[in-house]
């Protein structure tokens, strides 16, 4: 049984009921028209999802559900040397799910990128026996406390030999990305959630405090996340949606994307 309850709009859980949803109210989100709603995972389960397993990627496995519940995002199992570690979260999780990842080889860790992608990261952690790396600028937001949850703290995380999280700042204070170093082939992947938006555009990256309130980030922000990837090598990034890929020259993409993005920004008027 998983009652805990859940917000219709973010997919956020919450240890126990409540009237109002802190991410939903926040100004990068948004509470629907028709009000903050609930449900939970057993009512989920009862309706007509099913899980959803594709490959994105050389060794990154999608996983998500059909349909697509509250944003809508997949997470993505990492096939690292290092062990299977799943990266985001979407909110939905039932016993097919986990028996068809468990074939995979189950998962060693969970990072996930910001708050709107916690969602059920408890379920997941307790289901796979995992830890959940949080960046702490964030545990603000978290809607379930847990011990499975650890959080880091500065610019960088290393999970695994392989595998380093990195926080950009961009979108939350913890706005964090994950480099898998040994990614597409030895040239490098950059798991990067919607702290860099992979676009229609492939050629570019978008950088934003809110994405359906349209609110850029803050210029300062963007130089700061450049300057922190330049040293990282990384040919694919890998956004939040299905098939939202870069598929080559990631690192100059985030580097041309954040140049335009900055040539393109006035400064206020003293």
């Amino acid at each position: 049984m998983s009652s805990e309850p859940i917000c219709l709009a973010c997919g956020m859980q919450y240890a126990e009921p409540r009237d109002n949803c802190p991410v939903c109210q926040d100004e990068r989100q948004y509470i629907p028209a028709a009000g903050q709603r609930w449900t939970d995972l057993d009512t989920l389960r009862a309706g007509d999802y099913t899980p959803r397993i594709e490959e994105q990627g050389d060794g990154i496995i999608g996983v998500g559900s059909q349909p697509g519940f509250a944003i809508g995002q997949r997470a993505l199992l990492v096939k690292a040397e290092s062990g299977n570690f799943l990266w985001d979260c979407a909110a939905y999780l039932d016993d097919e799910l986990v028996k068809q990842v468990e074939a995979l080889g189950g998962i060693t860790g969970i990072a996930i990128s910001h708050p709107h992608y916690y969602t059920t990261m408890v379920e997941w952690a307790r289901a796979f026996d995992a830890p959940v790396y949080l960046h702490e600028n964030d545990e603000q937001w978290i809607g379930r406390p847990d011990p499975s949850i650890k959080l880091w703290s500065g610019l960088t995380q290393e999970v695994a030999p392989d595998l380093t999280l990195i926080n950009l700042g961009v979108h939350f204070a913890g706005g964090t990305v994950l480099h898998w170093r040994d990614g597409e082939q030895g040239k490098g992947a950059l798991l990067s959630g919607d702290i860099l938006q992979v676009i229609p555009d492939r050629r570019f990256v978008g950088f934003m405090y809110s994405y359906p309130n349209l609110i850029p980030e803050r210029p300062e922000i963007v130089r700061r996340a450049a300057e922190l990837l330049e040293p990282y090598q990384f040919d694919a990034i890998y956004g939040a949606w299905w098939d939202a890929i870069v598929k080559s020259d990631g690192h100059e993409t985030v580097q041309r994307s954040a140049h335009r993005y900055l040539s393109h920004t006035l400064p206020l008027p003293a």
